[in-house]
C-alpha cells in the first residue's frame, strides 16, 4: 500500500466513475460513511424510479406524452443504481483502489457514459417534444398517433449507447494502464463525452424550454383576450396563432361552451372549415410545469462533476483535491434519487398516485 500515492496523484489526472475516491488512505470511518450513504441512495434511487415506472404503468391519468420520456428516465436512474452503483460504492469503500478486472471496469465505465448521457438526452427529447407541441399544436396532433414518444425515446438510447460505445471497442485499454485505478484512460475520449454528454445538450435544451414557455404564455394570453372579446396583440415567438382579430363579441362562446381545464384547445378553430381541434390537455400542462424543476436539478447535480471533470482532461497539470472530484461523483449520483421526489413535490397527480401504491404496499 505504500506505492499508492504515485498512483493516486495518477489518478487525479483524468476519469470518472470508480477509482475517484480519497486515496487509500481513506479511515475505517469514511469507508463506513461510504458505505452507508451508498446503500442508502440505491435504495432510494430503486424504490422512486421503480414507483415511477409503475405509477405510470398502472394509472391511465398519467399516461400523457412527457409521462413516457420521464418513465424513460427513470429506466437510465435505475440501470445506474443496479449496474453502476454498486460497483462504485464499493471502490470508494476500498478507497479508491479497483479491485476486479480491468474488463469489468471498461462495461463499468461504458455503461456510466451511456446511462448519464441517455438521461441528459431524454431531458432534450421531452424539450422537443414539448416545443413542437406549442409551437405546431395541430401538426403534432396529427401525428400523436404515429409513435413519436417511442421513436423519440429509441433515438436517445442509440445515440446514448454510440457515445459510449468506443470504451468497450478498445479506447480504454490503454499502455501502462494501472490495473488498481478505474478510469477513462484517453483524455480525447473525455472531452469528446463530455462535449456529446452534457455542453452541447444543455444549451440547446434550455433554448427549446425558453421558446416553449414563451409560445405557451403568448397562446395563454390569446385565449384570455378572446374570452373576452378583445382582439389580442401578436407578439413574436413560437406558439399557436391568436384567435382572428376579426372576431366580435357575439362570435365568442359563452363562458358555460368553453372546453373544461383538462380539455383547453391549443388553437381555435378556423371560421368556415371543419377541422380538429389541437389540444394541450390540462394533465400536459401540468407536466410541463414540473420540467423547470427536473431540468434544473439535473443541471445542479451534474455541471460540478463536468466541469471538474473536462478540467483534469485539458490541464492535467491542475492540482484537483481528490476529496472534490468524489464530492462530485456523488452528487451527480444523487440526482438519481431526486427525480421521484420532484415530481411528488410539484405534481398533484404523480403525488395521489404514489399514495395510493404506498398504501397498498403497506
Amino acid at each position: 500500500m505504500g506505492n499508492r500515492s504515485a498512483a493516486d496523484a495518477d489518478r487525479l489526472l483524468e476519469g470518472r466513475g470508480p477509482g475517484t475516491g480519497g486515496g487509500a488512505g481513506t479511515p475505517a470511518a469514511a469507508a463506513a460513511a461510504a458505505l452507508a450513504g451508498g446503500v442508502l441512495l440505491i435504495g432510494a434511487v430503486l424504490a422512486g424510479n421503480a414507483l415511477v415506472c409503475v405509477s405510470v404503468a398502472a394509472e391511465r391519468a398519467l399516461q400523457t406524452p412527457t409521462n413516457y420520456f420521464i418513465v424513460s428516465l427513470a429506466a437510465a436512474d435505475l440501470l445506474l443504481a443496479l449496474l453502476v452503483l454498486p460497483l462504485f460504492v464499493y471502490s470508494e469503500v476500498q478507497g479508491g483502489v479497483w479491485l476486479f478486472s480491468p474488463g469489468l471496469c471498461d462495461a463499468l465505465m461504458a455503461m456510466d457514459v451511456m446511462l448519464c448521457t441517455a438521461s441528459i438526452f431524454n431531458l432534450c427529447a421531452i424539450s422537443v417534444d414539448r416545443f413542437v407541441a406549442v409551437a405546431v399544436p395541430l401538426s403534432y396532433n396529427r401525428q400523436s398517433g404515429g409513435g413519436r414518444q417511442p421513436l423519440f425515446i429509441g433515438a436517445t438510447w442509440l445515440l446514448s449507447a454510440a457515445v459510449a460505445a468506443p470504451v468497450l471497442c478498445g479506447l480504454n485499454d490503454a499502455r501502462g494502464r494501472d490495473p488498481a485505478v478505474c478510469r477513462l484512460e484517453n483524455r480525447d475520449y473525455v472531452v469528446y463525452s463530455s462535449v456529446c454528454s452534457f455542453f452541447l445538450p444543455c444549451p440547446l435544451m434550455l433554448l427549446l424550454y425558453w421558446a416553449t414557455f414563451r409560445g405557451l404564455r403568448r397562446w395563454e394570453a390569446a385565449r384570455r383576450a378572446k374570452l373576452h372579446g378583445r382582439p389580442p396583440r401578436r407578439p413574436s415567438g413560437p406558439g399557436p396563432p391568436p384567435p382572428e382579430a376579426t372576431e366580435t363579441p357575439e362570435a365568442i362562446p359563452p363562458p358555460e361552451a368553453v372546453a373544461p381545464p383538462d380539455a383547453i384547445p391549443a388553437e381555435p378553430p378556423l371560421q368556415g372549415s371543419k377541422r380538429r381541434r389541437a389540444k394541450i390537455t390540462g394533465r400536459e400542462r401540468k407536466a410541463m410545469r414540473v420540467l423547470p424543476v427536473v431540468v434544473g436539478a439535473f443541471l445542479v447535480c451534474w455541471t460540478p462533476f463536468f466541469v471538474v471533470h473536462i478540467t483534469r482532461a485539458l490541464c492535467p497539470a491542475c492540482a484537483v483535491p481528490p476529496q472534490l472530484v468524489s464530492a462530485v461523483t456523488w452528487l451527480g449520483y444523487v440526482n438519481s434519487a431526486l427525480n421521484p421526489l420532484i415530481y411528488t413535490v410539484f405534481n398533484a397527480e404523480f403525488r395521489t398516485v404514489f399514495r395510493k401504491a404506498l398504501r397498498l404496499c403497506c
